[in-house]
């Protein structure tokens, strides 16, 4: 069984990325629950974790999604939704009305990213980061946030929000850092160290170069922890669940670490 912690509902708009013609480079985005009920029978996913689709440089978007990704989790139990949310003070209203649905039926997280603007370290944004993260402790959700390197996403970013919020919310750092740099910042301690500091972070693996899926689980093997803090995610439709898939089956193998990756880290957060 497969357990998918990470992809998005919503179709974007065509957009003029780097001074191109608008395009639309997520050809898997589904506009319907109905067309992603259909992906998960597929795929033989078994629960999944929805949050909205992002990517234009237009907050209004991804927060125009949030509904969406209710509406799915309230028509199929395996489906478990997420929010997008923005510490950024120009989309505080948008924000606290995405909060006004995070006691709903269905809803297990809430979802940051800095592509979009903002910073982590930006005083400007830390008192809508203290309500998202105070908002998620009141409803026991996760909150789920955008790696990659460099710039507002990097993890010497994003790390600051595991040292101020994750002693008592869980914070999933998406994409294993995204990159070279960000893999092995984590990779070789600063996970681990925040794993043995009683910090509740987790991560997805989705993106990640070739490397770090079988270097993090050797890591883990090695150290004796962090069995219990990698989830599998496609990142539909940005990833690709059989390339994912593919991948980290390899690196974690068919034992205990891979039931726990696929399948049981997801049950223990989310159902």
């Amino acid at each position: 069984m497969v357990f998918d912690a990470h992809r998005h509902i919503g179709v974007l708009p065509a957009y003029p990325f780097y001074g191109g013609p608008p395009v639309n480079p997520d050809t898997t985005a589904r506009a319907t629950v109905g067309q992603l009920i259909a992906d998960l029978d597929a795929e033989g996913t078994e629960r999944a974790l929805v949050l909205p689709n992002y990517g234009v440089p237009d907050p209004a978007v991804a927060f125009s999604f949030n509904e969406l990704a209710v509406e799915a989790a309230q028509r199929d139990d395996r489906i478990r939704a997420g929010l997008w949310v923005s510490p950024r003070p120009e989309d505080q209203d948008r924000t606290l009305q995405a909060l006004k649905l995070a006691g709903e039926e269905g809803v297990r997280a809430l979802k940051l990213s800095f592509l979009l603007g903002g910073r982590p370290t930006d005083p400007a944004c830390r008192p809508l980061l203290d309500r998202i993260f105070a908002e998620a402790a009141r409803y026991g959700l996760v909150v789920h946030v955008h790696t990659s390197p460099g710039a507002a996403s990097d993890i010497d970013e994003v790390g600051h929000l595991v040292d101020w919020y994750a002693g008592q919310v869980p914070v999933h750092l998406v994409h294993f850092g995204g990159g070279m740099s960000g893999h092995i910042k984590l990779a070789g301690s600063r996970f681990f160290d925040w794993i043995a500091a009683g910090k509740r972070v987790y991560t997805d693996l989705s993106w990640a170069i070739g490397f770090a899926p079988r270097w993090l689980a050797q890591e883990i093997e090695r150290r004796g922890i962090g069995h219990d803090r990698v989830l599998f995610a496609s990142d539909q439709p940005w990833g690709d669940f059989a390339g994912e898939y593919a991948r980290l089956a390899a690196a974690t193998g068919g034992g205990a670490l891979g039931e726990l990756v696929f399948r049981d880290t997801f049950a223990a957060l989310y159902d």
